[in-house]
């Protein structure tokens, strides 16, 4: 059993030899210059001999970015016709052709046009450090999955381009663009960011410094929490390294199901661990007898666990306690993450024996339990 999962283990480090390396920068927000910087950083790769193209660069008309594409190798874009109208977009398939050492893709969170291969950038991305192609790349913190809830929390803007957490761990480097809340809003009323029509709308909506402070503080325990994961990633192998396995578990209520999900997708991607998300459908809830709106919440939110890379459980039993303890035995579950209880006090009552047992039985197996508020 040893030797086979030193040969697996060999076998994987061959396999990511093959593939390109993946360097992400990560901004609070647009206009802190994360294409400016990789345009400076193609300049410099290009200098020192090293065969880099642009694959797709989104300047927004700002100046200082535009001129910083002269000189550089730009891979045409693909066109194609979508309601009467002629658009561009990225070229896969030519970059996979042509075969650069390095190609520079902006737009991490972008959505595809309709009839194209993939449905997102990042799967694009993903296609491409598969062929063996090096790929510099940059995103803003609001479009990670897992950070939806908390962002909206602060903007009040329901994000929609986003992408699974697993993205980020795929990078080999993360750099964050850092700027103060006073530098971000000086430049927007310089007109670096935005036209001069949109920008006292952007300074009242979502460029307000509280906004900024909070969005910032995100971008940079992100990062941190990457360059963690790296490290531990360099020590996993070591079986005096213990495992976290992480359980998420679900009921039918959306909107506490999705805070779950994401926090615990949270967690797994700080620790560097596997997760899965239990679903016990108690009788009361059987297919004949749970309502069609509750199955549509649960069969989107398991799509969400699964994008940000979890393995979905779903059983039947009538005990929900019973069903969690089982399931922590057989996959070796180190932490449990359930949302918080919106029970009233004769629930609560009534349920103080059951939670009390699971708690008993979690404290007896050395099991950690997070309660999601």
């Amino acid at each position: 059993m040893e030797e086979r999962k030193d040969a697996e283990y060999f076998l994987n480090l061959i396999k990511k030899s093959r593939k390109g390396k993946f360097k992400l920068y990560i901004g609070m927000s647009a206009g802190v210059g994360k294409t400016y910087r990789m345009l400076q950083e193609a300049h410099t790769l290009l200098h020192n001999g090293i065969a880099v193209k642009i694959g797709y660069v989104e300047t927004h008309n700002r100046k200082e970015t535009e001129a910083l594409l002269d000189g550089l190798p730009v891979i045409p874009r693909r066109k194609l016709f979508y309601k009467g109208k002629e658009l561009e977009d990225l070229d896969v398939q030519a970059i996979i052709n042509l075969h650069p050492e390095i190609v520079i893709i902006d737009e991490l969170a972008h959505s595809n046009m309709e009839g194209s291969l993939n449905e997102k950038r990042w799967q694009d991305v993903v296609d491409i450090l598969d062929s063996g192609i090096n790929v510099i790349s940059a995103v803003n913190i609001q479009h990670i999955e897992s950070l939806h809830d908390e962002v909206k929390e602060i903007t009040g803007i329901d994000v929609q381009e986003r992408i699974p957490d697993r993205v980020l761990g795929l990078a080999d480097e993360v750099v964050n663009i850092d700027l103060t809340a006073e530098e971000l809003i000086d430049r927007l009323k310089e007109g670096k960011i935005y036209d001069a029509a949109k920008i006292e709308m952007a300074l009242a909506n979502f460029f307000n410094t509280n906004h900024i402070l909070q969005l910032r503080e995100l971008a940079l325990k992100e990062v941190a929490s990457q360059v963690q994961r790296k490290v531990e990633a360099e020590v996993i192998h070591s079986k005096y390294v213990k495992k976290e396995q992480l359980l998420a578990c679900i009921s039918s209520n959306e909107k506490t199901a999705k805070i779950v999900i994401r926090k615990t997708a949270r967690l797994a991607n700080y620790y560097n661990s596997k997760w899965f998300v239990l679903y016990v459908q108690t009788p009361k809830e059987s297919v004949s007898k749970i309502a069609l709106d509750k199955q549509r919440h649960l069969i989107n939110n398991f799509k969400l666990a699964t994008e940000l890379g979890a393995e979905i459980i779903k059983i039947n039993h009538r005990n929900v306690s019973k069903a969690i303890i089982d399931q922590c035995e057989t996959r070796q579950i180190t932490t449990v993450c359930i949302g918080k209880p919106h029970l009233r006090l004769i629930k609560i009552i009534w349920a103080t024996n059951t939670f009390n047992t699971l708690l008993t039985k979690l404290s007896n197996e050395k099991i950690d339990l997070i309660i999601l508020s």
